[in-house]
């Protein structure tokens, strides 16, 4: 999935979009799948690319206690693990 940078603060995010929060301090994304999984990726590091895009290693684990999405962010495309 292709994922979307956008300027919005995390609890805004929709499936497969990722940003930047200032007062948060950081990068989050949210897992693609249509559940509301939201993930703080200040535990990952996070390279910024020319075109906007991010990479996020390691993968990213999105959860909520009953659903669960696991996967990579490279260059803002989004594959499952």
């Amino acid at each position: 999935m292709q994922g979307k940078r956008v300027d919005v603060e995390p609890h805004l995010l929709n499936p497969g979009e990722y940003t930047y929060w200032q007062k948060g301090g950081g990068w989050y994304a949210h897992c693609p799948g249509g559940d509301d999984l939201t993930a703080n990726l200040a535990s990952h590091k996070v390279t910024e690319h020319e075109d906007g895009t991010i990479t996020v290693s390691p993968s990213i684990l999105c959860g909520d206690g009953k659903v669960e999405r696991h996967g990579y962010l490279e260059r803002g495309v989004w594959r499952k693990a």
